[in-house]
């Protein structure tokens, strides 16, 4: 399986190698097109990003605004970047897809007899004997994590040895790979201790030496700037203490990686990430360029929209004000059905509760009954809110507060709590009135009814 990922790479390598000759041209040209390809997926990455910092000032409105509310905080700034069409995780997904191509691309450049030219694996094992047999190679005590790249420097240095000594066995896809390039032998690793390990009386030998010390140092060099270049491209607002010191040892610390990793793998690696990263700020510098201008565009229309709009909100309400002081407003035609039923009937209860209450005043005058009068303990309509035997100057006058007691509660026995529960006791009120017999008896008599 990894065979079949890694073989797209390899191809590209053996046909960027055959164009150019040269194989640190061949790794340059690789992170150019690695580059290209990816363009179009780093250029959405770096639209989302800017687009996310010039979000900053609403997000921290709304961080201070719902500050101790994370639930309510967390719904608006969803809303925020469904409203803007901001997905806050695409910058990052797609500033990972890098990291698979490099691992695929050590794999090619760490075995090129097998991941890059297809080599059979029993080929390679023939080949190793082969040179162990011209005592061109020892086999090493402990495993070599390079020995590929070791048989591929002996295969160009004795490419006609190998065509004939292995003409019967020989894998047609074994290629003639020169790993040099600048003087360097990019197969090599680079040596942190070459300062005392070299031979400083031949400059052939010192020179390439000290030229693959210093590539990893390169690229860490550019690895720094480049992350600069970005975060210059995209200015960041104020962030809180924790966030910035995490910013400052990620860029710090990434360098440092990419020195110890260059340090540890063949020089061709250090060479791509040098290429990578001065492509890379390239391609940053303009893609920020571009979407820039682009990004002030959508928002110069956007601010007019909301303008035009909060412009035409505002004529809307002086209408309906002027309309509202005229007189002339107009039932809301949205209103839906059941909401104007349910206003009607509360306007039709409180125009039949109005004539009731007209009636019984009404009864109450013809039939003489006096309005009950309010008592001491009564709070709203509630009339014995404060007790049935209340007397309000029981303290004040201790002397009568047994007998007053007495009296409100012989006056409350029997009587309604509540005001609106008059009418109930009216036709009590009405048996009860002082009415002669007398008066009654004629009229019962004559027939006549009032």
């Amino acid at each position: 399986m990894w065979k079949t990922i890694t073989r797209p790479f390899a191809w590209l390598m053996i046909w960027l190698y055959n164009l150019t000759g040269s194989y640190g041209l061949a790794i340059i040209l690789f992170a150019l097109a690695v580059n290209l390809i990816l363009a179009p997926f780093m250029a959405k990455s770096k639209k989302s990003m800017m687009r996310s910092t010039r979000l900053q000032p609403r997000i921290q409105e709304l961080q201070r605004r719902h500050e101790g509310n994370p639930q309510k905080l967390n719904e608006e700034m969803q809303k925020l970047y469904r409203e803007e069409g901001v997905n806050p995780m695409s910058g990052c997904l797609w500033s990972l897809i890098p990291f698979p191509i490099l691992i695929a691309l050590y794999s090619v450049i760490r075995q090129p007899l097998t991941r890059m030219m297809f080599v059979a694996e029993d080929f390679v094992t023939t080949l190793q004997n082969f040179f162990v047999e011209q005592g061109l190679y020892v086999i090493p005590e402990r495993a070599d994590a390079y020995v590929e790249i070791k048989l591929t420097k002996l295969v160009h240095e004795n490419w006609n040895l190998v065509q004939s000594g292995l003409k019967d066995v020989l894998d047609p896809n074994l290629l003639d790979i020169d790993f040099s390039f600048l003087g360097l032998n990019l197969g090599d690793q680079p040596q942190w201790n070459f300062f005392t390990s070299t031979d400083w009386s031949d400059v052939h030998v010192w020179l390439p030496a000290l030229g693959l010390f210093l590539i990893p140092f390169i690229s860490a060099g550019l690895s720094w700037l480049s992350m600069k270049v970005s975060s210059a491209s995209n200015p960041q607002t104020a962030q809180d203490a924790q966030s910035a010191a995490t910013m400052k040892s990620m860029n710090l610390m990434m360098p440092l990686m990419s020195i110890w990793i260059c340090f540890i793998m063949p020089a061709a690696m250090g060479v791509y990430w040098i290429a990578n990263s001065v492509f890379g700020m390239a391609r940053d510098y303009i893609l920020t360029k571009y979407y820039k201008r682009q990004l002030d565009i959508e928002d110069a229309d956007k601010i007019a929209a909301r303008n035009a709009r909060e412009w035409e909100l505002e004529k809307q309400r002086e209408e309906t004000e002027r309309l509202r002081a005229e007189g002339k407003t107009e039932k809301n035609a949205n209103t839906s059905k059941k909401k104007i039923q349910a206003n009607e009937k509360q306007k039709s209860d409180e125009r039949k509760a109005a004539l009731e209450r007209a009636e019984r005043a009404a009864r109450r005058e013809r039939l003489g009954v006096k309005e009950q009068e309010k008592p001491a303990s009564q709070v709203g309509n509630r009339r014995y809110a404060r007790g049935r035997a209340y007397v309000p100057d029981r303290f004040t006058n201790p002397e009568n507060a047994e007998e007053a007691t007495l009296a409100a509660a012989l006056a409350s026995e029997g009587a309604e709590a509540i005001d609106e529960t008059m009418e109930d006791v009216l036709p009590a009120v009405k048996e009860t009135a002082s009415v002669p017999e007398s008066a009654e008896a004629p009229e019962a008599e004559n027939g006549e009814n009032e």
